[in-house]
């Protein structure tokens, strides 16, 4: 089944008309790591145990956990999807309003799901799973919280895939044992078609997670790419306070525009604009794509323009508005 999402702009310029259309219905950086060139070997072989064992180690120190308890995965969405079904169907509890694939993915595998508002709530549940970050609003849990939530419910799922920023969140350097911690690559990194993500546990879940995986699950280019790119300190320090002083400027053109600020994270806004409809539909007309939510009529979500001409052309686009 087809489930709401950012992107899609095919769609977009379906409705509104081809052209140089700029996405910031994502929470995926518009600055990517510049790639380069790409040794022949990864495109030619299979992937080897000494390029995953080399991206692991990058990842480990990155997420500030040990080596045996990270996991490449293609993507943070397979590892959404593989969850559920690596532990018994039961109760489960997610955090709404949020990233909508968790509680999908779980129901989809059979378990009963309830989605509140609070961690106080979760308690007693067979599963919980918290994004923190939260998309698309940005609330956050301090690691002892999350940890204390760990004790009160069978197994925990913290969906980090906007922590990169907010090493002070993550649960990675204190990892509970019944916590299962998801890592994106693809959105800080701005290389989401790699389709690489990571999984942080125990190894004797990652060993299970590995086997429904399969061999091969991250291919070549993405070992190679990612490693390179998590291993370049200085490019994500300067990506960490371009997209901090970016995220206030774009709170404040949309403060011009009547916009009220209702979160978000150093990639992503979210926007209280009264008629999200009306506001989407008008970037839109300037070929910039923005985030709704079927559950809020006034939200829209807008990740950070990646240069001087995309600010130039939403700057124009919320004048109008």
């Amino acid at each position: 089944m087809k489930r709401d999402h950012g992107g899609d702009i095919d769609a977009a310029a379906g409705r509104f008309g081809p052209g140089d259309w700029i996405d910031l219905s994502t929470g995926i950086n518009r600055r990517p790591w510049p790639v380069g060139d790409l040794p022949p070997e990864v495109w030619r072989a299979l992937p080897t145990a000494s390029a995953t064992d080399r991206l692991i180690r990058m990842a480990s120190d990155w997420f500030g956990c040990p080596a045996d308890r990270v996991l490449p995965v293609a993507g943070a969405s397979a590892a959404i999807q593989m969850i559920p079904r690596l532990l018994p169907a039961g109760r489960a509890a997610v955090i709404a309003p949020s990233y909508n694939e968790h509680a999908a993915s779980l129901r989809a595998a059979g378990w009963r799901v309830a989605e509140v508002g609070t961690t106080e709530a979760m308690a007693g549940a067979d599963l919980a799973v918290v994004v923190n970050p939260n998309n698309p609003d940005g609330r956050d849990w301090r690691p002892e919280v999350l940890a204390q939530l760990a004790g009160a419910v069978g197994h925990l799922v913290v969906d980090e895939s906007f922590a990169d920023a907010r090493p002070d969140l993550s649960l990675a350097p204190a990892l509970p044992p019944n916590a299962l911690v998801l890592r994106s690559f693809g959105k800080f990194w701005g290389l989401a078609g790699l389709r690489l993500g990571f999984v942080l546990a125990r190894p004797d879940l990652l060993a299970r997670l590995s086997e429904a995986a399969g061999p091969w699950a991250v291919n070549g280019p993405a070992l190679h790419i990612g490693a390179q790119a998590m291993a370049d300190r200085a490019w994500a320090d300067d990506t960490i306070v371009h997209h901090a002083e970016a995220a206030l400027r774009l709170d404040r053109l949309a403060l011009r525009a009547d916009w009220r600020p209702a979160g978000g994270t150093h990639l992503f806004r979210l926007y209280d604009t009264g008629d999200a409809a009306s506001a989407q539909d008008r970037l839109a007309r300037a070929h910039v794509w923005s985030r709704r939510f079927p559950y809020s009529p006034s939200w829209l979500r807008l990740g950070i323009p990646g240069n001087p001409a995309e600010w130039d052309r939403l700057s124009h686009a919320l004048r109008k508005i």
